[in-house]
């Protein structure tokens, strides 16, 4: 386990409270977009992105941590996934795609653990960058509540933090929501 992402629990998926299909409604994700999945864990909303985006489509699964990338790589030549790859990379330092190559970039449970360990700033200069002008950034958090499931309620962030945080790097906020039992989404489009 990575001691600076220690705080994280990047073992549990969310898949058994966090409908896939439910996210990429929300995101918007269209036959032949180019969708990265940024902190993707066990992948599995990028294995269910995959079939909606179609041949034309591609998708990017990033995490950080190498058991989470050989578990979405496993799965990815099990299902005979051509237009999925899975990418072992730190998306605090540098996201290795084009630049303005994404059309949707999904950031689900993931975002907190940025904001609790002070690398904000440099995540969202690599979004930016990879994403298209009028790309979309979605973040999917746990609800600031206390006692439900998910991460400590003190590292929670509220759907107005990150509404500033996307507001304050040049999106504008186009949807915002809960999903799920325990969730909520912030859309937000790049200005160009």
């Amino acid at each position: 386990m990575n001691e600076k992402h220690g705080h994280m629990h990047h073992s549990k998926s969310s898949r058994d409270i966090l409908s896939a299909m439910e996210v990429l409604e929300a995101v918007g994700l269209e036959i032949e977009d180019i969708f990265l999945d940024a902190g993707c864990g066990d992948g599995y909303i990028s294995i269910a992105a995959s079939n909606l985006v179609g041949d034309q489509g591609k998708i990017y699964a990033l995490d950080v941590y190498p058991e989470s990338i050989e578990t979405v790589k496993k799965e990815i030549k099990d299902k005979k996934l051509d237009n999925t790859d899975a990418i072992l990379a730190d998306i605090s330092k540098n996201i290795t795609l084009d630049s303005d190559s994404i059309d949707i970039v999904l950031m689900a449970n993931v975002l907190h653990g940025f904001v609790a360990d002070g690398e904000v700033e440099d995540v969202m200069k690599n979004i930016v960058k990879v994403l298209k002008p009028d790309g979309v950034f979605a973040v999917v958090e746990f609800r600031k509540l206390e006692g439900s499931r998910g991460p400590p309620f003190n590292v929670r962030i509220s759907p107005e933090e990150v509404s500033i945080i996307l507001k304050d790097n040049g999106f504008e906020i186009t949807d915002k929501h809960e999903i799920g039992e325990y969730h909520y989404i912030v859309k937000g489009v790049k200005k160009k």
